[in-house]
């Protein structure tokens, strides 16, 4: 090989990227010790970006075109080298090229719950994930405040940064937010486009553009929103009276699986009757301040509030054997119309009326 051929192999005189690994946002031309040459053909593709610098410092930055690299394409550095108008010689200058194509689908959460000051339920502690997209806008910058003189910068490199830029964005947002977490769930659109308007300023200081924010969703750490749904049920309800016979009436149908269904709740009647009292009783106590007194007349409302005292009710009601105070000892027709009114309260099903009915007509007619 001549020396001839070995410099002149020695100049670059073509400079491009192919792009051939996904993921990469800034790569720099191997230099070396090899030397531009005066008129050399720069290539930027559609969806890149071209920086010179010279010393460490941006000189010029290049759309997507091609160019021939002369002191009228190269104005900054020819500058920056004091080149005078006939200057033909090669040249070093570093070339970064960067990829200003759309990364997407990019994930962000918060590792750890962020307390907020909720308007409702005071101080809470949330989680929320979503996605969001972005491209590089300004190169320069982005050299400058980012990539510096790596030869390669990738999106995994920059998704750190930004995560927690986005996370320290939104804990703010929803500190500031007058919306209650309740509500968060129908308001996520308006919250990803206060958030995304806050993070574009400080994508914006690296040199990126926020091209699109969403928030997917916002949560309760596991042990609040049980805290959550107690609160709902209960609000549910009404009042706690309401509550507690409608946890009662649910537990009704369960215990009639029972051999023996209803009755067999009440088994020993004396001992399930004494119990229905005592549960009735302390339940009055409980939810009967600043709500009167039961009416007159219909004990056995107090016994279904206390869910075994209605079992030993209902059973006590079909045989004539029901303890006193809760009108076993009338005759046959008032024990119909409290099991009728135990039936229309939903305490006790179709089948255990109609059960309890048959009894006291039997013992009517001597059956």
């Amino acid at each position: 090989m001549s020396l001839g051929s070995f410099i002149r192999k020695q100049f670059i005189d073509i400079l491009q990227w192919n792009e051939d690994a996904d993921g990469v946002l800034a790569w720099r031309h191997p230099m070396q010790d090899f030397e531009i040459q005066y008129g050399a053909s720069l290539t930027v593709r559609e969806s890149q970006m071209a920086v010179f610098t010279n010393e460490g410092k941006v000189a010029d930055v290049f759309g997507p075109g091609m160019y021939k690299l002369t002191t009228q394409t190269l104005p900054v550095l020819t500058y920056l080298k004091n080149w005078d108008k006939l200057f033909e010689s090669p040249f070093k200058s570093d070339v970064v090229f960067f990829s200003t194509r759309l990364q997407l689908g990019r994930r962000w959460g918060t590792a750890q719950p962020v307390t907020i000051r909720d308007s409702e339920f005071g101080m809470v502690r949330v989680r929320a994930f979503g996605i969001y997209s972005y491209r590089i806008a300004d190169p320069g910058l982005f050299y400058r405040e980012i990539s510096g003189t790596r030869d390669t910068y990738t999106v995994d490199d920059l998704e750190e940064q930004l995560r927690n830029m986005v996370v320290a964005t939104m804990s703010n947002t929803l500190g500031t937010s007058s919306v209650p977490f309740i509500d968060m769930a129908a308001n996520q659109g308006l919250m990803s486009q206060s958030i995304a308007t806050a993070l574009g300023p400080v994508f914006e200081r690296y040199g990126v553009k926020l091209d699109n924010f969403t928030v997917e969703n916002v949560s309760l750490p596991e042990e609040l929103q049980k805290a959550l749904d107690t609160r709902i049920a209960i609000g549910m309800s009404g009042d706690l009276n309401k509550y507690t016979q409608y946890q009662t009436a649910s537990s009704i149908p369960l215990a009639a699986q029972n051999e023996g269904g209803i009755a067999g709740v009440g088994a020993g009647l004396a001992a399930g009757a004494a119990l229905g009292q005592t549960m009735a009783a302390g339940l009055g106590g409980l939810t009967g301040q600043g709500q009167g007194q039961t009416q007159q007349g219909q004990p056995a409302q107090n016994a279904a509030a206390a869910g075994v005292g209605a079992a030993g009710a209902a059973a006590g009601a079909a045989t004539g054997n029901a303890p006193a105070g809760s009108g076993g000892g009338a005759d046959p027709a008032q024990r119909l119309q409290q099991l009728k009114g135990m039936l229309d309260q939903n305490l006790i099903t179709q089948q255990d009326y109609d059960a309890a009915k048959a009894e006291i007509l039997k013992r009517l007619t001597g059956g």
